[in-house]
């Protein structure tokens, strides 16, 4: 008689999430291009009637006017539309829990694991971002603290300008290899 094959114990399959680009960093004469740390972040929608409570739950005043954003404390309100506007945080708070209490008309959906940022900064950066977007990046046209939706090569991204020479450009996970690549090639570019 056969005697049965031993079983050995299989370890359980373990899942760990990654960050997209995890790591990735380029830098060339006058501009650095690197993936930024993972944010929370969250899409909003809501009318005039809502902002100062949502404003007022988010700790940041959500901005009004056309290309502008506000930031407090870590978190940054970008507007996007005349009722939309992308939340991130960067200290590591929910800003989708913190608005759950808020009764006023609104619509939040939590994109974090959607989106990716990618820093572009140094003297370089315009030229580097302006090789594949075609909006004015020029100081008086786009200053500190303007937001926009613009595209960037083939992709949407939302570019937020934090300093003179420094730019956070966020875009959907699935096109981020593609977004870093064209920075990257850009900022080569622009050191030439």
């Amino acid at each position: 008689m056969a005697k049965a094959a031993a079983k050995t114990p299989v370890a359980p399959p373990s899942v760990q999430r990654r960050p997209a680009l995890a790591g990735r960093t380029t830098s060339a004469t006058n501009v650095k291009v690197e993936v930024l740390p993972p944010a929370e972040r969250m899409s909003l929608r809501a009318p005039e009637a809502s902002v100062a409570a949502l404003s007022k739950a988010l700790g940041v005043t959500l901005p009004k006017q056309q290309k502008t954003s506000a930031s407090k404390a870590g978190r940054t309100a970008l507007w996007l539309g005349p009722d939309e506007w992308l939340v991130i945080d960067e200290a590591g708070n929910d800003p989708l829990a913190d608005r759950a209490d808020v009764t006023a008309l609104h619509s939040a959906v939590g994109i974090s694991h959607r989106n990716i940022a990618i820093g572009v900064t140094g003297a370089g950066a315009v030229a580097t971002i302006n090789a594949g977007c075609p909006q004015d990046l020029s100081l008086d046209a786009f200053p500190v603290g303007a937001a926009s939706r613009t595209i960037l090569g083939k992709t949407e991204i939302v570019l937020l300008r934090k300093a003179p020479d420094d730019f956070r450009v966020e875009c959907w996970r699935s096109f981020s290899d593609y977004v870093f690549t064209f920075l990257s090639e850009a900022a080569r570019d622009a050191a030439a």
